[in-house]
């Protein structure tokens, strides 16, 4: 696992701990991350454990443990927190007994988007690779650790310079739940370069 003592915590949450094998974090109630779009309300208060670095080219790995989870929007996973109107995450997201929201959320000056997969609710593990190449990102998942799908590839309007990365865990409505993150692994760039159509001349 990557070396904690490099990692801060924006917004520490009440109730963690931090052992050899990983982290595990109690969410607090009313706790999302949301700018704006369609709901009209901002929410701004989900802790979130990151790194930073200026590295321009690499690859985070997580897995994410919630078998407690089980209220709606209850949720954990990867997140590259920059200020409180440009971030990204990617999370599982519990709906109902039958069935969760895999998804992300991409946030650029003030306003987010969702998107989303539906996955049955018996899933209770997930892991997740974040891969960054400049100031553009690509968002994968995977049932099993070896074998990672694509959720996503977006751009930051500020991820360009140093950044911060890492997890997080929310609760946004009445509810708390124990998350569990494991096998945290920081690699070189699994994000091969485009291989077809050239850059556009500038």
């Amino acid at each position: 696992m990557l070396d904690v003592a490099a990692f801060n915590w924006t917004r520490e949450p009440r109730d963690y701990r931090i052992t050899d094998s990983g982290i595990e974090v109690t969410t607090k109630p009313h706790t999302d991350l949301w700018q704006r779009t369609y709901y009209h309300f901002q929410n701004d208060n989900a802790p979130a454990f990151q790194m930073e670095t200026s590295e321009r080219y690499f690859s985070f790995v997580v897995k994410t443990d919630f078998a407690e989870s089980c209220h709606r929007f209850d949720q954990c996973g990867i997140v590259m927190y920059l200020d409180s109107e440009n971030w990204l995450k990617a999370s599982v997201e519990y709906e109902n007994e039958s069935y969760q929201h895999l998804g992300s959320v991409v946030t650029n000056e003030g306003y987010s988007d969702w998107a989303t997969t539906v996955i049955d609710a018996s899933v209770k593990s997930m892991w997740y690779r974040l891969s960054r190449r400049e100031d553009d990102y690509l968002i994968e998942c995977s049932a099993d650790g070896i074998h990672f799908e694509q959720m996503r590839i977006c751009h930051m309007r500020k991820g360009n310079g140093a950044i911060r990365f890492g997890i997080y865990a929310c609760s946004p409505e009445e509810s708390s739940f124990k998350a569990v993150f494991t096998n945290m692994q920081l690699l070189e760039c699994q994000w091969e370069a485009h291989d077809g159509q050239p850059p556009d001349a500038d």
